[in-house]
């Protein structure tokens, strides 16, 4: 399980950058909030954490107050990106204004920074 979900991870980014290179922004936006919620869920698989109901809000909560604040796994910093991933992401979504290009870049370059720190941190384990 944690290894499919960290290639669903690197596809998705890799689907968010390209969506990005040809100015689909809130595509892009989507894209990247679903590679960091995916990331999530393979982190809390190797970390032994319950992931059968992939549920946003409980592996929002279970990364954030099992992985960061409990087992200090991840840098604190981390605690609130998937919030605010899929906060921009709803936006995309939801909203009848689109995302701009500079928040869609920001979106990107944190899912990047989010999927790194986990593929990395997975890896030494």
């Amino acid at each position: 399980m944690k290894q499919e979900f960290i290639t669903k991870a690197k596809q998705n980014l890799k689907a968010a950058e390209l969506l990005f290179e040809n100015g689909l922004y809130d595509a892009s936006a989507n894209r990247a909030y679903y590679a960091a919620l995916h990331v999530a869920v393979a982190a809390l698989a190797n970390a032994g954490v319950n992931t059968d109901r992939i549920k946003h809000e409980t592996i929002q909560a279970n990364f954030s107050s099992e992985l960061v604040r409990k087992r200090k796994i991840y840098p604190n910093n981390l605690r609130s990106y998937l919030m605010d991933l899929q906060e921009i992401r709803n936006d995309a979504d939801y909203k009848l204004k689109f995302i701009s290009k500079k928040v869609s870049s920001r979106q990107l370059k944190k899912a990047k920074e989010y999927v790194s720190i986990i593929i990395q941190e997975i890896k030494i384990v």
